[in-house]
This record gives C-alpha cells, sequence and structure tokens, in this order.
C-alpha cells in the first residue's frame, strides 16, 4: 500500500499547488471552472486524496476504487486531448506543457494513471464500470454543450476548445465520447 499511498499524496498536494497558483494569477478565478483541465484535475485531486487516506489504513474499497477510476479517465481524457488535438491545433507546445500546464496537463494525469493501473487495480471491474469512467465527459460535454451551443451569445461560455467551429459540434461532441469510451475501456481492461 506504500506505493498507492505516495503517489496519490503526490499527486493531491500537486493538483491542490497548481489549483492555488491559478486561482491566484487568474481573474476572475471563477473563470477556470469552465475548463475540463481544471475540474478533471481537482476530481483527481480529491479521489487522490481519498485513495491515499484509505491506503494509509491497509485497504481499498471498491467504491474508493471507482471513484479514482472515473477521475483517471478523467484526467487520461486531459493529457490526450491536450497531446493530440490541442497543441497541433495551437502549435504552442510552450504555454500547454510548461508551469502549472505540465502537471496538470501531463505530469498528474500520468501519475493518477501509473498508480491506478500499477498498484490500485489488483482485480477484474465489473463491466458497468466503463460507463462510471465515462460520466465526467459526458457531464462535462453536456455543460459545455450548453453554454457554447445553446445560451445565447454574450451569456455563455466562449469555444475555448473549438469544438463548435462552423457549427461542427455534432462530430466534435460524439468523437469526444467515442474517445473517451475507448479510454475508459482501456483502463478498465488493463
Amino acid at each position: 500500500m506504500l506505493p498507492v499511498l505516495l503517489l496519490n499524496a503526490v499527486n493531491a498536494v500537486l493538483v491542490a499547488g497548481c489549483m492555488i497558483w491559478a486561482i491566484r494569477h487568474t481573474n476572475p478565478a471563477r473563470g477556470l471552472f469552465r475548463f475540463f483541465t481544471i475540474l478533471s484535475n481537482l476530481f483527481c485531486g480529491a479521489a487522490s486524496l481519498v485513495t491515499a487516506i484509505f491506503a494509509a489504513t491497509g485497504s481499498l474499497p471498491f467504491f474508493v476504487l471507482l471513484l479514482k477510476y472515473a477521475a483517471t479517465s478523467a484526467v487520461a481524457v486531459t493529457l490526450l486531448t491536450v497531446l493530440f488535438f490541442l497543441v497541433p491545433a495551437t502549435r504552442d507546445f510552450k504555454r500547454m506543457l510548461t508551469g502549472p500546464e505540465f502537471f496538470l496537463h501531463l505530469l498528474c494525469p500520468l501519475l493518477a494513471i501509473v498508480s491506478f493501473l500499477a498498484f490500485e487495480k489488483k482485480t477484474a471491474m465489473p463491466a458497468w464500470t466503463i460507463a462510471v469512467g465515462v460520466a465526467p465527459v459526458v457531464l462535462y460535454g453536456l455543460v459545455y454543450m450548453k453554454q457554447v451551443i445553446f445560451t445565447p451569445e454574450g451569456r455563455g461560455w466562449d469555444d475555448i476548445y473549438g469544438f463548435n467551429r462552423t457549427g461542427k459540434w455534432p462530430v466534435a461532441f460524439a468523437l469526444m465520447l467515442l474517445g473517451t469510451v475507448l479510454i475508459a475501456f482501456l483502463l478498465w481492461l488493463i
């Protein structure tokens, strides 16, 4: 249980540090909470903290494993979206992968994935848990779609990811959902 305790404690501390930095350097700070990177890492930081606490007691109940699985799936989506969509689309490697973004886009997701696959997932999980792994992205996707597409101009969010460029949100939504299902399936399978 020591590797589980250490990896999860480190992840929780790194996420907390990045959040403190982001809140201090973003005006208004509430705007941060429209980014999936922020939300998925907050979720993963909280799940990591819960996992570390239970690891310190010597056991990981199924609900803790399920929580960590959902959070790991969410940050895996963040990691892969940044590497395979946002960095190529913006050509801004430096902005996406340096400073706090290095931790939130790369290191913290990798810590969560390694910890989950190598040390926490000791037995097979029921197939229905894949839906739990997909749920954070679907929930965020629905909120994002409402705020970007269905809220009148000037009252919703800017299309920060560019998923609705030229009205192609159905394609982007379908691809994100398919990618998320694949990620959750692979984390469940391995």
